[in-house]
């Protein structure tokens, strides 16, 4: 279904409003930075790099506000690190249940190994894991490797 420029328009309004509550709700300042950065990672269906964020952002934002963003964000939970197989860090949005506290996105990342794309599976999450006495877990990572759609379909 095609949006008019209208419903497009209302549609960022709705988002931008969105996420001026998740900042607050995190004690973060609104700013247009931030703003921006949101936007762009929460239109894209893969996680991003920081490079392509500087690239997508132009002089919008520069390279040491991006940096601090995304270090924000990751710190209050309102994003997520994934490394792709070029051991390029990436950015993702995490799920509503996550704090500065916890992070709550254990599911598996899929890397293509063609396009180094990265998806996050969201239905797949991680099974409980039972640690010895005295030990406590901080984050679990799982990554599955292969091509993804676009890519499996071009090799047909």
């Amino acid at each position: 279904m095609m949006l008019t420029a209208m419903e497009k328009e209302q549609e960022k309004v709705v988002e931008g409003e969105k996420f001026s509550r998740l900042l607050r709700r995190n004690k973060l300042k609104v700013t247009q930075p931030r703003l921006s950065v949101l936007n762009i990672i929460s239109d894209k269906d893969t996680a991003i790099s920081q490079p392509e964020l500087e690239k997508l952002l132009g002089d919008a934002v520069d390279r040491v506000t991006l940096y601090r963003v995304l270090a924000t964000f990751e710190e209050k939970g309102i994003l997520h690190k994934i490394f792709d197989l070029h051991g390029t860090a990436t950015y993702a949005l995490c799920s509503t249940d996550c704090d500065e506290h916890h992070h709550h996105d254990e599911h598996v990342h899929f890397i293509c190994a063609s396009c180094n794309s990265i998806y996050c599976l969201d239905d797949f999450k991680m099974p409980k894991i039972d640690l010895p006495d005295g030990y406590q877990l901080h984050s679990i990572g799982v990554n599955a490797v292969g091509l993804c759609a676009q890519c499996k379909a071009l090799t047909k």
